[in-house]
């Protein structure tokens, strides 16, 4: 009996990890057709370029979970991607959220205004958005990058926090940008997606 246990003490570690191997090849067999539809709009890289959409690649593993999760349970209300997560598995998030999270980030800005982008960086760091997102805007666990991110949607998703229509996102956000004027968004927005991420 003793040996029989420490063949399994020896063992356990190696099975699991062949199951965790199997099920992210599993989830990983599932996520093509997803992963087509993601790109419709995010991009087949994970870089978008439709106006006000985000781009996924490179964000943080942790955030792109929990919002996904609470896109798909209705917390978090985007009507474009309304049913698009209906019925997908927690494993199959963890999986898409990985695929992001891996991916290189190719911020295109445009051109740099340097009044307005000295403005955002003062604002910024006035604003003190670096203690969540990181002094270098790089983002961590559940906080965004949002260095060398789309400014249309900086300036979009900045502009819903401060009018408290973010609903299902953090309501310090709200709270952080309240009576912030939009020239002030716009400087950020122009700063933040020139930053290198």
């Amino acid at each position: 009996m003793m040996r029989r246990f420490r063949w399994l003490q020896w063992c356990a570690p190696g099975l699991g990890a062949a199951l965790l191997w199997l099920a992210t090849a599993a989830a990983g067999q599932s996520l093509a057709p997803r992963l087509a539809q993601c790109a419709a709009c995010h991009g087949a890289d994970g870089n978008a370029q439709i106006k006000d959409f985000p781009s996924l690649a490179g964000q943080p593993r942790v955030f792109l979970e929990n919002q996904l999760v609470m896109i798909r349970e209705g917390m978090r209300d985007i009507p474009a991607m309304k049913g698009t997560l209906d019925g997908v598995s927690d494993a199959d998030i963890a999986a898409l959220a990985q695929h992001y999270a891996s991916l290189p980030v190719k911020s295109t800005p445009g051109a740099q205004n340097t009044a307005l982008f000295e403005r955002g960086r003062q604002l910024a760091s006035d604003m003190r958005c670096g203690i969540c997102h990181l002094p270098n805007y790089q983002g961590r666990e559940q906080m965004p990058r949002l260095a060398g991110q789309r400014e249309d949607y900086l300036l979009h998703s900045m502009r819903q926090f401060r009018s408290n229509q973010a609903v299902g996102r953090d309501t310090l956000m709200a709270a952080a940008l309240y009576g912030v004027s939009d020239q002030d968004l716009q400087a950020m927005a122009h700063f933040l997606a020139r930053t290198p991420p």
